[in-house]
């Protein structure tokens, strides 16, 4: 994925306020062999950018000053409320240096599995990315999870599938094996309890008398009521 960055001059919270007014995107790009550079980026091309998987998860080719390098997208500064990007950070890819990332992963086949099909379980998913660890050529946009082999009480972790070639999991927090997705069962007797109860409110009949004796206890009560307010003045 392309785009165009340009050299900045200025910097400074005043200049960057100045920047953004004009419809532009103060950033900096560092890292690899170079110095960190400061750079500005067309507002409206990057907040549609930014609406992309690929732009946050692969290596992205920018253009600056007649040259193009490539480059990771590694932090956004949003606004609070509005619909602005303050601030941008990239960082130059080195081919020969392994680089770590999250990656998204797409889950299908969820529909088709035992679990669904047969047993009327939930699937639920835990994680929607993966940290990774892989050189610039090996990075996927997306890790693509096969979930047609799921049954009941069964649940999918990180060593249960196969990664692409030359990508290795990166474990946080001590875990080495996270869950990815796990199936729950919903509970048959209170499908069943909750179908009985609704057939059993349709099928009632009515009873004339019960109903007669209720509209009547309605009717003494409003009576009442309207006797103990003052009577209106002449």
């Amino acid at each position: 994925m392309k785009f165009v960055a340009f050299e900045r001059a200025k910097q400074g919270t005043g200049a960057s306020r100045r920047l953004r007014i004009t419809g532009r995107t103060p950033g900096i790009v560092y890292g690899g062999t170079g110095e960190p550079s400061l750079i500005e980026l067309d507002h409206n091309a990057l907040w549609h950018a930014i609406k992309k998987e690929a732009f946050h998860a692969s290596v992205l080719e920018m253009e600056l000053g007649g040259k193009t390098q490539k480059v990771l997208l590694r932090d956004l500064q949003m606004h609070p409320f509005k619909q602005l990007i303050q601030h941008v950070d990239f960082q130059r890819v080195d081919a020969k240096t392994r680089l770590t990332m999250k990656v998204p992963l797409h889950y299908s086949g969820e529909e088709e599995s035992p679990a669904v099909k047969a047993e009327n379980c939930l699937v639920n998913h835990v994680l929607t990315e993966l940290s990774i660890s892989c050189l610039p050529k090996d990075l996927p946009e997306f890790i693509a999870v096969d979930l047609t082999g799921l049954k009941k009480g069964s649940s999918l972790h990180v060593k249960d599938i196969t990664l692409p070639k030359g990508v290795k999991f990166v474990a946080k927090g001590g875990l080495d094996n996270p869950v990815l997705v796990s199936v729950s069962a919903v509970s048959e007797e209170a499908e069943a309890d909750a179908a009985a109860a609704a057939a059993a409110a349709a099928a009632a009949p009515v009873d004339p008398k019960a109903a007669q004796a209720a509209a009547a206890k309605e009717a003494k009560a409003g009576a009442k009521a309207d006797a103990a307010k003052p009577a209106a003045k002449k």
